[in-house]
């Protein structure tokens, strides 16, 4: 494991060289119009309805739909791209995702009963491209293992969160339009655009199909294996506590009188992620990455214990800076681990495993918060976040072995993986 220790601590340097790498540009810009509608399609959606239909029950209903879509689409889509290469399957995606997204925004005109909207809305999130994992998995094919590789996931994460906080609030802006659907309209057309553009960057299509033979693994596939699934309960804790926060911290402003105030609130704790995410990037702890996901997830739940403190908005606002802060380098150790326990040839797909993970955590954690919210308050709805966090961290610390022994397993086939990869 020395290796491990030694080689994912990261330089601002680090940054530019993983940035300035021979074709990463062309991928790295297209992928930003790819990833800027990701926290943006479901909330307009969302908006969409509500305001066509005057229920947010049945808009709930329909965006929670096209939420469930995403988080089975993202590991099949995964799957199809590490047997394929992302070229075919991200244009047929997009193309079928244009087509899905124009038939919600008829159904929503016409009023069409909710089964139906939500029924297309799961078929719009099932073919949403997922550019960001295979976004993800091409740094692999551009980078040696070290600290440019590590400092590529730890943008991945970053350029995450930078858009996490402009979706909402683009989505926000939008629905103001004399037409509802202009946030959904635009949205769609950026994740197409930069879908398409991605794959058609001469590196992508440099990704054929899959090189390293997997092993038959049935509908499981990746996630058989024991060390991906205590990554993926990491992820699905993380996700449990922001879903609990996400619903709690609007709940709070609401209470308060201030409603306007929580997407603003929601945005400070991104803004100090991304900082000390750069930040921790170059010194991270614990130095052994199995370690680092208990850790972490049991960190941030107990940050996330302290909201409950502040009887102020000023107050609450200030303690979101803080819990912001464990939410960039979770996103990276999710990255770091999955490189060193996913099987050879499975890496979009093990990604895919983390964004269904983290998307179940958010939807569990925002309708059991939102219950939370009502019947006892905002303060409780933060407790009870940090007491599941606790709990997922605790059994992700029992399982911390599987990601040790996985870990050592691929360093030992390390070198016969770069010279696969060379040839």
């Amino acid at each position: 494991m020395q290796n491990e220790r030694v080689s994912d601590a990261v330089r601002l340097s680090d940054y530019r060289t993983a940035l300035a790498t021979p074709g990463a540009a062309g991928p790295v810009i297209a992928a930003i119009f790819g990833r800027l509608p990701i926290a943006m399609v479901g909330i307009s959606l969302l908006l969409y309805t509500q305001r066509q239909t005057g229920s947010f029950a049945s808009a709930g209903l329909v965006s929670g739909a096209e939420l469930i879509g995403v988080a089975l689409g993202s590991v099949a889509q995964g799957r199809i791209v590490d047997r394929f290469g992302p070229t075919r399957p991200l244009l047929i995606i997009s193309t079928l995702f244009g087509l899905l997204a124009g038939l919600i925004v008829v159904a929503i005109e016409n009023r069409l009963p909710v089964p139906v909207l939500v029924g297309i809305a799961l078929a719009v999130g099932l073919t949403q491209p997922q550019v960001g994992s295979a976004s993800r998995a091409l740094w692999q094919r551009l980078l040696p293992r070290g600290p440019a590789r590590t400092a590529a996931y730890s943008y991945e994460a970053i350029s995450m969160e930078v858009f996490f906080i402009l979706g909402p609030g683009l989505a926000g802006l939008f629905v103001t339009a004399p037409w509802g659907g202009t946030g959904l309209a635009i949205g769609v057309a950026s994740l197409v655009i930069g879908s398409v553009a991605f794959a058609l960057t001469r590196t992508v299509r440099q990704w054929g199909s899959r090189e390293v033979p997997l092993a038959k693994s049935g509908l499981l596939g990746a996630f058989r294996m024991p060390a991906m699934r205590t990554v993926t309960l990491a992820a699905f804790g993380f996700g449990l506590v922001i879903g609990f926060i996400e619903v709690a911290v609007p709940g709070a402003a609401s209470q308060a009188g201030h409603p306007a105030v929580g997407g603003l609130l929601l945005s400070l704790w991104s803004i100090s992620s991304v900082l000390f995410g750069v930040l921790y990037g170059m010194r991270p702890w614990p130095r052994p990455l199995y370690l680092r996901l208990p850790v972490l997830l049991g960190g941030f739940a107990l940050l996330g214990a302290l909201l409950a403190i502040p009887t102020t908005l000023v107050g609450l606002g200030v303690v979101m800076v803080v819990v912001g802060t464990l939410i960039t380098p979770q996103s990276t150790a999710h990255s770091l681990a999955i490189e060193a326990v996913a099987p050879p040839g499975a890496a979009a797909e093990a990604f895919g495993w983390i964004i269904t993970s983290v998307t179940l955590g958010l939807a569990i954690g925002q309708s059991i918060s939102g219950t939370v919210v009502e019947e006892a308050g905002p303060s409780t709805a933060f407790l009870v976040a940090s007491v599941a966090g606790l709990a997922v961290a605790f059994l992700v610390w029992l399982l911390r072995h599987s990601v040790r022994t996985a870990a050592e397993a691929s360093q030992a086939q390390a070198p016969a993986t770069a010279a696969t990869e060379t040839a």
